[in-house]
């Protein structure tokens, strides 16, 4: 927007990036349930399934919801939804309960997705976008961050990892009840009907198609990042299980202060010329990576993909909304779309590695990662934020 950036409008919005975070809880949530439950892997990896797939089914829907009812509205049905899942498993703690409150989290959690990027912006300057959507994925880190830990002290101090769900369920309402009350004034909607043609007929446009692309192949990267790097470290030095799943965590936490200085000199640094910096250092990274054994080497370049990547999806996004702004609700919802894409990479990764070893599956992530190369020089204008 052309006025200047209120901050009590501001951190409103940036704080429902916190509830965005919620969605991660999925992951130490499985390995507890499948615990309780005494459950295979495959069972229990339902539990993810019941989050990811509505990526696909919602996220254009919700880009229609918005023309129809605002995007304050449908970020505060984001919220109700979240907090909804969030008592559900303290009312029946059995594993077909836990599968709707899961299932009811991803709803609520693409929906989130879809509508409170647009929401951000309305309350930030056009040239500010992508540094306000890379502070949000900051505070999403924090978040997902703060699952585990939050399941920790309540399985050890309160007595059962549940109790994380009245927790989160607390914070998601004090954050329904600050959007609520803070008055923000939304950019009129383009005056022509929306439909589900309308939306995907958006796709014709190059620069939409290549940027859609783009996020697809940027979860590719990081989905298959954080599947792979622990059987990587496993084959490549021997490590067990429980020290290979450390480099997991070291990749997130490059994310998180990845994003964290990415908010930052995105402020003065175009998204084009740090979107080519980052994939540049991404793909000598893991080139680099792929090529050594030394274990302390290995766990430093995870570090620097990590890092590498904690900002292209802020780049992109924002890309994509800047490009037709009359157009940003079926835009975010096509490019939240993309998220789902994030199931496709592993199991090519997953294929290529049984037959090759792991540094093999590794490798087709550098055709994720030059194409998103090829995507800053094709379609990014010079300068613009």
């Amino acid at each position: 927007m052309n006025k200047e950036t209120s901050l009590s409008k501001l951190f409103p919005v940036l704080f429902g990036f916190f509830i965005m975070g919620f969605v991660d809880v999925v992951g130490i949530a499985t390995n507890y349930v499948k615990m309780d439950f005494n459950l295979n892997d495959t069972v229990a990896n339902l539990l993810p399934m019941m989050v990811f797939l509505w990526f696909a089914v919602f996220s254009v829907p919700t880009g229609l919801l918005m023309n129809s009812i605002g995007r304050k509205k449908t970020v505060a049905l984001s919220m109700v939804i979240t907090f909804i899942a969030m008592l559900i498993p303290l009312i029946a703690y059995q594993f077909t309960v836990i599968m709707i409150a899961f299932a009811l989290l991803g709803i609520g959690n693409t929906i989130l997705q879809v509508s409170l990027n647009p929401l951000l912006q309305n309350v930030v300057r056009g040239d500010r976008l992508t540094s306000s959507l890379t502070w949000g994925q900051f505070i999403k880190a924090i978040a997902s961050f703060l699952g585990p830990v939050i399941a920790g002290f309540a399985a050890s101090s309160l007595g059962n990892w549940k109790m994380l769900f009245p927790i989160f369920a607390g914070i998601t309402l004090i954050s329904t009840l600050w959007l609520y009350f803070t008055s923000i004034d939304e950019q009129p909607v383009d005056g022509k009907s929306s439909s589900f043609g309308s939306c995907f007929a958006l796709l014709k446009d190059r620069t939409i198609l290549m940027l859609f692309l783009g996020i697809l192949f940027v979860v590719g990267i990081d989905v298959g990042l954080n599947t792979t790097i622990p059987k990587f470290l496993m084959e490549r030095t021997g490590m067990l299980l429980e020290q290979a799943g450390l480099g997991t965590s070291l990749y997130f936490i490059a994310r998180t202060t990845g994003a964290f200085i990415g908010a930052i000199l995105l402020v003065r640094i175009s998204g084009r010329n740090f979107l080519i910096v980052s994939m540049i250092a991404a793909i000598i990274g893991m080139i680099l990576m792929l090529m050594m054994g030394d274990t302390w080497a290995i766990l430093v370049l995870i570090f620097v993909l990590g890092f590498a990547v904690a900002n292209v999806f802020s780049i992109i996004f924002s890309a994509a909304l800047q490009r037709k702004p009359e157009r940003a609700n079926e835009i975010s919802g096509l490019m939240i779309m993309g998220v789902a894409g994030g199931a496709v990479m592993p199991p090519l990764m997953g294929i290529v590695s049984d037959a090759t070893g792991q540094a093999g599956g590794m490798a087709l992530l550098l055709v994720a990662m030059a194409y998103l190369l090829i995507c800053a020089f094709a379609v990014l204008k010079p300068g613009a934020r």
